[in-house]
């Protein structure tokens, strides 16, 4: 009996072994199932006569997610493809962000470049005709580096000082209450700040347009970006350091300043430059309050002063060729000046991070 064992046992452990592996789709499949779309996405929109490249692109999206779930259904199973049906809707969603922001970023370098030159950055529109070349940059690039400084100053302590007492301080009704302002403030309309300084600083008080009526709209709109981010890195601080501190003895206030705020400076810092960014090429406050001006004025506490926003704007409602020109030079000076400003925020950021 055990000899019949023995040797019926080889001849079982010969039989190959039931796979659990699912067919799945080559590599190659998601690539080529993209240039099927596409290819029939313009052939569709050319049969159709539909002239605009963005329906073909839309076609090519709509026709390569029902492809890639149909082919995957087939092969991979049900399970299989909900699961490319979602990848593939992720990976359109995340082209159809960036091909607008490409293209914008193109078309902007394509037509600025034209003008862009040393002289362009370092002259002024005093005494240029505008329906000719020449011309500069100059003197808009001194107010808007003027106006989102003197708005910096203004918004940067507040909105710390707000943040931390919301954090550290901030319990009942009155936190409640700056909490829901600072959060009608954070979606407040540009227009309106304008608006509100215009009527106070302007109108009842008595004060003539200069750039630093436009740098307090612009804090009024940078403050509430600045609070929020501060509040967030403040929340990060872990507690440990705020009860270690305030365990040896050392009064709240030391422990705010000596402690929370220096593990925080990286994100703190990061998010007034984010919110530095995000009021530079704001042009409805400039147009209401600073009112522009064709020559040099570095003085923004007294009379009319242009910005690359206000600049942009008028070069482009001059409506000639030449102005056109200036416009996208101006448009793409103020690009690169935010760019820069969110590269020192990831620079800061990453210098300030904490090492491990």
């Amino acid at each position: 009996m055990s000899d019949t064992v023995l040797a019926d046992a080889p001849a079982e452990s010969a039989t190959p072994a039931t796979t659990l592996r699912q067919p799945r789709l080559p590599r190659w499949a998601p690539l080529g199932l993209a240039a099927a779309s596409v290819a029939l996405g313009a052939g569709i929109g050319a049969a159709a006569g539909l002239e605009s490249r963005v329906q073909w692109g839309l076609l090519a999206a709509l026709l390569y997610v029902a492809l890639t779930l149909a082919a995957a259904g087939l092969v991979e199973g049900r399970r299989q493809a909900k699961d490319r049906l979602a990848t593939s809707l992720i990976w359109v969603s995340f082209i159809l962000a960036v091909v607008p922001l490409a293209s914008l970023l193109w078309e902007t370098v394509a037509r600025g470049s034209k003008v862009l030159d040393g002289f362009f950055l370092t002259h002024s529109m005093n005494g240029v005709i505008t329906l000719e070349p020449g011309g500069g940059v100059y003197h808009a690039l001194i107010g808007t580096l003027e106006q989102v400084g003197l708005a910096a100053l203004i918004a940067a302590p507040i909105g710390l000082l707000t943040a931390v007492y919301l954090v550290e301080y901030g319990t009942g009704k009155l936190a409640k209450a700056v909490t829901f302002f600072v959060d009608v403030m954070t979606g407040i309309p540009s227009i309106v700040a304008g608006l509100f300084v215009l009527s106070f600083w302007i109108i009842i008080l008595d004060f003539g347009y200069s750039g630093f009526a436009g740098a307090m709209a612009l804090s009024i709109l940078m403050m509430p970006i600045v609070v929020r981010s501060t509040e967030e890195m403040l929340k990060l601080v872990p507690n440990e350091l705020r009860e270690a501190s305030l365990a040896l003895g050392v009064p709240k206030w030391k422990t705010i300043l000596k402690v929370v705020l220096p593990t925080a400076v990286g994100g703190i810092t990061t998010g007034i430059m984010l919110a530095v960014a995000r009021i530079a090429g704001e042009s409805a406050p400039i147009l209401l309050l600073v009112f522009g001006s064709a020559q040099i004025n570095a003085n923004p506490f007294e009379g009319a002063q242009s910005s690359l926003p206000y600049y942009i704007y008028e070069q482009w409602a001059n409506g000639n060729e030449a102005s056109y020109d200036r416009a996208w030079a101006a448009a793409l000076v103020l690009i690169a000046f935010v760019m820069i400003l969110n590269l020192v925020a990831r620079g800061i950021a990453r210098w300030k991070a904490p090492k491990h």
